[in-house]
């Protein structure tokens, strides 16, 4: 039940199809508005999702494991059955979500992970299926919430629902939605902001089915100006294994070549961009 995600595949794929389809069909003018998709990009993102699914699925089995034993240890319990623990956990896991996902940002360690994500120079639904082999980093945002008592699979399911609602998101397709739903709820719109490499853009709408968390922690940003997708030094391949460990090799030789213990430690634990002052 919790696997939601995998039973939603078709449905991503047939929604992926459809909006390739309507570019393929587009007029030169409309075209020129859009990124659109491109072959060698889509595979490597197909071939990312594929690959994510795999490792993940493993994976799990430690992510249930950590939750089920807190779960045990604490006197805590919310009740499945309560209408309200379900509203309850929605916030919770939005929460949770937005604080794993600022981090992901800002901490290497974390970036080296999430950066598969941003690595397309395009904006589709194919680019919502681009996803990390490493999915070791996320599933400690959530231990609290089985700390306070909810069912380890009630959890996941959230976390499923979350993320479904995500790859709907990722288009160019869909301009802006009516104020009051793009005031509240995280849009098209808003998630293209954060997958710019446009400076205004940068470190942005975190927001997971919510984008209120942007707004109250001051890290909202309107999309103002086009799009430029990508990162600040983009990729030069389309190789799914480069995709996936570009990061992790380059912050491995970073910290391999720091000059002393702090420069290691913010190699990994400060912000993507930060190199080292310690003097030797």
């Amino acid at each position: 039940m919790f696997e939601l995600i995998l039973y939603a595949i078709p449905f991503f794929v047939a929604t992926l199809l459809v909006e390739w389809l309507q570019f393929r069909h587009d007029t030169e003018e409309r075209r020129a508005e859009l990124v659109g998709y491109g072959t060698n990009d889509t595979m490597t993102s197909l071939a990312m999702g594929l690959g994510n699914v795999v490792t993940n699925t493993a994976w799990k089995v430690v992510v249930v494991a950590a939750y089920a034993g807190i779960y045990e240890l604490t006197p805590l319990r919310v009740p499945s059955d309560a209408w309200w623990a379900w509203v309850a956990l929605f916030f919770a896991d939005e929460i949770a979500y937005y604080w794993y996902h600022r981090l992901s940002h800002t901490v290497r360690l974390f970036w080296a992970s999430h950066v598969v994500h941003h690595s397309s120079q395009h904006y589709n639904l194919s680019t919502a299926l681009r996803q990390p082999w490493t999915p070791m980093t996320y599933f400690i945002f959530w231990l609290p919430l089985a700390a306070v008592g909810f069912p380890p699979w009630m959890i996941l399911l959230e976390q499923s629902i979350s993320l479904t609602f995500q790859f709907f998101i990722h288009t160019e397709r869909v301009k802006r939605l009516p104020a009051p739903i793009e005031w509240v709820f995280n849009t098209p719109s808003h998630h293209r902001g954060h997958h710019g490499s446009n400076d205004i853009y940068l470190d942005k709408n975190y927001g997971g089915i919510l984008i209120i968390w942007d707004r109250l922690f001051g890290t909202f940003q309107p999309e103002t100006e086009r799009v430029v997708y990508g990162l600040t030094h983009n990729l030069d391949t389309f190789n799914p294994v480069e995709v996936a460990t570009h990061e992790w090799k380059a912050m491995f030789r970073d910290v391999r070549d720091a000059r002393g213990w702090r420069e290691r430690f913010g190699y990994v634990f400060r912000g993507p961009g930060w190199e080292g002052t310690e003097a030797s």
